[in-house]
């Protein structure tokens, strides 16, 4: 972690889930601490990856039993925040950037309107002036012609440049940590590579922390400071993304012998075999009234 102080701290965080068969323990006693550096979580569908930072902004269904020591950021606990304070949170000092644009752009409205309305819900803002943050925020995200792309419509944008968008829609309030959920994992490598320039570029030159949630462990390891690997809704190890390759965890090893190598040397990918006796302790259900 960089820095004395941590931007964001999770203590003891565990999530459950109501279902016909039974409760599920989707992130079980889950603990970390960040500064303004890039974390990245890894671990396959259903580890708890995305409810893990859902969890944080309180984006989960009503129906969720959320429970946690404290998750603090900036030194107040967000745990006592009612749902009027924890709005003024969400956007202007935590974003989120979500998986696929096409449904998280509204598509009736244009680009440049739901940008710019991101930006007047926080800041006390004039028409005029609110519009050209939002053209200057368009050209920050690389977007040629940004005057055009502002009355478009999501569906007359291309993938790449939706999540573009999304970026800027996210960043515009001007942030302190960004929670991206795979925003690269619907586009193509090329638009994966430029998506995440743009996205290391604005979270280094404006000092913000980030949260990086992908399946892609070499994609992380490249990009991130320190990953961290979910597995059963715990967490594995904290490594740092230089010595990824030296883990001695059996479940990140396998995780990176399942990785296809470029010179071929494989006959077959192996299989990940997984142990239960990972998990640190059986699921803890988190029982009383579901809090949002």
């Amino acid at each position: 972690m960089t820095g004395n102080t941590p931007l964001l701290t999770v203590n003891d965080l565990s999530v459950v889930f109501p279902s016909p068969k039974g409760d599920v323990c989707a992130v079980n006693r889950v603990s970390f601490a960040m500064g303004r550096e890039k974390i990245g979580i890894v671990g396959e569908s259903g580890s708890g990856k995305s409810v893990t930072g859902r969890a944080i902004l309180r984006l989960l269904p009503p129906y969720a039993r959320v429970r946690a020591s404290d998750i603090t950021f900036k030194s107040r606990n967000l745990l006592t925040y009612s749902e009027k304070q924890m709005r003024k949170i969400r956007g202007m000092e935590i974003s989120m950037v979500m998986q696929d644009p096409k449904y998280s752009l509204n598509p009736v409205r244009t680009v440049g309107e739901q940008i710019r309305e991101a930006y007047t819900i926080h800041h006390k803002a004039g028409k005029k002036q609110a519009r050209q943050k939002t053209l200057d925020m368009l050209n920050a995200v690389r977007i040629r012609n940004p005057e055009q792309v502002y009355g478009l419509y999501p569906h007359e944008v291309s993938g790449g440049m939706g999540q573009r968008i999304m970026i800027a829609m996210m960043l515009i309030p001007q942030p302190s940590l960004l929670i991206a959920d795979e925003p690269t994992s619907a586009l193509d490598v090329t638009v994966q590579l430029q998506v995440l320039a743009i996205l290391d570029d604005l979270v280094s030159e404006r000092g913000m922390g980030l949260i990086f949630i992908s399946h892609d462990l070499a994609l992380v390891s490249s990009f991130c400071d320190r990953v961290i690997i979910m597995y059963g809704g715990q967490i594995m190890e904290v490594v740092d993304a230089g010595n990824l390759h030296k883990s001695n965890h059996p479940y990140t090893k396998g995780l990176l012998s399942c990785l296809p190598k470029i010179d071929g040397t494989q006959d077959h990918l192996p299989t990940l075999v997984r142990d239960e006796a990972w998990l640190k302790s059986a699921p803890i259900c988190v029982h009383g009234e579901a809090s949002s």
